[in-house]
């Protein structure tokens, strides 16, 4: 056992140990320690989070997201939802709407928390929009449940094959089929750039009409104070009904931690290989080592003097941004990434947190936080054109910044080792790898060695931060190596 976990914990023995304490780790450990099981959560970071931590990137006072920023999954989470993290020091904050996207002569479509609404800032495809939304946001307490966790049979067949007919669809093709104007069909190409796919691709309809519908059932809000007010609440709460957490304490190799009945890792497919070594059989392996990973992120934080300066005024009523202009813009620079380029005009993703939650920023100031798709491990700074984007749609946003924090790839890595070239998904959600992730299995946590399991993103349901890879992990150690 390593000094720093040895010294630290205070048992002999453990039921399960945890290596990982972001949101999937942790909620793995609360779901554990509420069925009476002894738990150890091991973190090789300072502070728990992984993908929900924030920090002062830019400037003194400062708050920014290291990860994730705006947190629609997180809302919608059963499990968090089941935890009362509110008495834990969780505030999600709304803004006035959940989502702008501003084009080209000073307008914007909106995604509004109601469907009626949002169709009024879409022109000619407002009966449209609510003819597609309207039914998916009504059956939605039908179709969540698959979404939200492994691949099983569903318990209402007609209303998923519904949804699927749709959502299997390329976003592309569902925009162009739907929806007849500009505005309506860039707001579902924008949502469904979320999947870090080719637009033209499968199942990128299904991500682009879960998040539109994910901002009329939850919106598509954030902690109050940053991110990592998600994974404080979920430690305190591990902590109050038992379990322990270590930080600061690296795991090189599964012989370092305390003995245990299972052991719960909050790693990728590669990160399980490296701590695991020979345990791992060689056919396992292979199929780990052949894991599939998706495009990267480039993100840039920034401390600006004052509100960006949007052309078109209702972005300042949204907390999101999807600055990228018309879906055949956002599909020609999402292609040229996924075929190995650099998008001369990028999607960008942009959080503007501040307009509404005071305690990031000193008085009177504010920060942003955006990033855009490169390809995975890229070494190309995107800064320039990232900030080109903002300010084609914000004339003066230039002059508003006084400090600025750049992540590539390669640093989103360091920050969070399961961001694996910048990949925020966990790996590749494409139709090969959405519900066979990391391989085809009907329990996909579990590996060949009796008690392993895996925990993180690259398990079903994937990206996100909403806790349930972690939930269901622990669940199926509970059904398997504990026999509860």
């Amino acid at each position: 056992m390593s000094t720093a976990i040895r010294e630290m914990t205070s048992r002999p023995c453990y039921d399960a140990v945890v290596v990982g304490a972001g949101p999937n780790g942790l909620s793995a450990a609360i779901t554990l320690a509420q069925a009476g099981r002894s738990v150890l959560v091991v973190e090789a970071e300072e502070s728990v989070g992984g993908g929900a931590r924030s920090g002062e990137l830019t400037l003194p006072g400062y708050v920014h997201d290291l990860g994730s920023a705006i947190h629609p999954l997180g809302a919608a989470s059963p499990f968090f939802n089941s935890l009362s993290l509110a008495e834990h020091g969780l505030e999600w904050v709304h803004p006035d709407a959940p989502l702008a996207h501003p084009l080209d002569g000073g307008i914007a479509a909106v995604l509004e928390r109601s469907v009626d609404e949002t169709g009024y800032t879409l022109g000619p495809d407002a009966a449209a929009y609510r003819r597609l939304l309207g039914p998916l946001v009504a059956a939605w307490d039908d179709i969540a449940p698959v979404l939200q966790g492994p691949l099983g049979v569903p318990r209402h067949p007609i209303a998923l094959a519904r949804f699927g007919v749709l959502a299997l669809r390329p976003a592309t093709m569902l925009a162009r089929s739907v929806f007849d104007g500009e505005r309506a069909r860039a707001l579902l190409a924008g949502n469904g750039a979320h999947s870090l796919l080719a637009l033209e691709q499968p199942i990128t309809g299904a991500f682009a009409l879960t998040l539109a519908a994910l901002g009329h059932v939850v919106g598509w809000p954030f902690p109050r104070g940053g991110a990592q007010k998600i994974a404080d609440a979920l430690a305190w709460r591990l902590g109050e009904i038992g379990g322990e957490i270590v930080t600061g304490a690296r795991v090189s190799s599964l012989d370092e931690l305390p003995p245990s009945r299972v052991i719960l890792c909050d790693l990728t497919p590669n990160g399980l290989l490296k701590v695991a070594g020979s345990r791992i059989p060689p056919r396992f392996r292979r199929k780990m080592e052949g894991y599939r990973w998706g495009l990267g992120a480039f993100k840039v934080d920034w401390a600006l003097d004052g509100p960006i300066p949007w052309s078109a005024s209702d972005c300042l009523r949204a907390g999101t941004v999807h600055v990228g202009g018309s879906m055949e813009e956002i599909a020609l620079g999402e292609r040229t990434t996924w075929n190995g380029g650099h998008a001369e005009r990028p999607f960008v993703l942009l959080a503007q947190q501040t307009l509404f939650d005071a305690t990031r920023a000193p008085e009177g100031k504010h920060t942003a936080w955006a990033y855009c798709h490169v390809p995975n491990g890229s070494t190309f700074d995107m800064t320039e054109r990232i900030e080109a984007q903002v300010e084609r749609f914000a004339p003066g946003f230039r002059d508003r910044i006084l400090a600025r924090s750049i992540s590539p790839p390669v640093e989103l890595e360091r920050q969070n080792a399961n961001l694996v070239g910048g990949d925020v998904n966990g790996g590749i959600q494409d139709i090969r790898q959405l519900f066979t992730r990391p391989r085809a299995h009907h329990v996909p946590y579990a590996t060949p060695v009796p008690g392993l399991y895996l925990c993180s993103s690259s398990t079903p349901p994937g990206g996100g931060v909403h806790g349930m890879c972690g939930y269901f992990a622990a669940r199926a150690a509970l059904r398997y190596s504990f026999q509860v």
